[in-house]
Parts: structure tokens; sequence; C-alpha cells
């Protein structure tokens, strides 16, 4: 079993930058890939970037590739969104989870309660 908890949310001004983290408890937690997803008011909830158990391989949607940047540290049980240059598209609820590599939401079988983030143009 894997918990997450999602931070570092906020109101930032376009152009500004955030870092999310999410930690996780559970001691296997490293032998997961984790996945950042977005939800925007009105819209469904998509894949923004993912990254491997062990930090090795990355993938990030056409939307954030270049301006985000997905890490881990598994001594720390943590993994960080690092958010750049962002813009209003970006504002919506934030969601970290653990499972399979990919994009799908279906690879992911845990879910932290989501971090909003709310861009003033």
């Amino acid at each position: 079993q894997v918990q997450l908890v999602e931070s570092g949310g906020g109101l930032v001004q376009a152009g500004g930058s955030l870092r999310l983290s999410c930690a996780a408890s559970g001691r296997t937690f490293s032998y997961y890939a984790v996945g950042w997803f977005r939800q925007a008011p009105g819209k469904e909830r998509e894949f923004v970037a993912a990254i491997s158990w062990s930090g090795g391989s990355t993938y990030y949607a056409d939307s954030v590739q270049g301006r985000f940047t997905i890490s881990r540290d598994n001594a720390k049980n943590t993994v960080y969104l690092q958010m750049n240059n962002l813009e209003p598209e970006d504002t919506g609820v934030y969601y970290c989870s653990a499972g399979w590599y990919g994009f799908s939401e279906a690879r992911y079988d845990y879910w932290g309660q989501g971090a909003q983030v709310t861009l003033s143009s």
C-alpha cells in the first residue's frame, strides 16, 4: 500500500514557477513509477509527466515539454514536479499517482488528494 500527499501548490503569476512535491509512505514506493496528472475546471483529468521507478526514464505531455521537469528522490520517498514559465492554461488540480510507467491513468493504482495550482494573468 502506498499513500501519496501532494504539496507546493498555490497562486502564481503567468511566467512564474512552482515546484510540486509528492511525498509517499510505504517502503515499496521506490518500486513504482510515478505520474503527474492535472484537471482543469470543467475538463477531464489529463496526463502531465511520468518518471520510471529508477528515475532513468521520463515522459512529458507535449503541452509541458521543455517547461516542466519531473524528478524523484527515492531515499526521501518523494517525487517533484518543477514547473517553469507557467501559463494560464496550467491552472488546475495536480495529482500524483504511483503505478506502472506510462501516460494512461489506468496504469496507476495509487493517487494523492491533489494540489491546486492557479495562474493569475
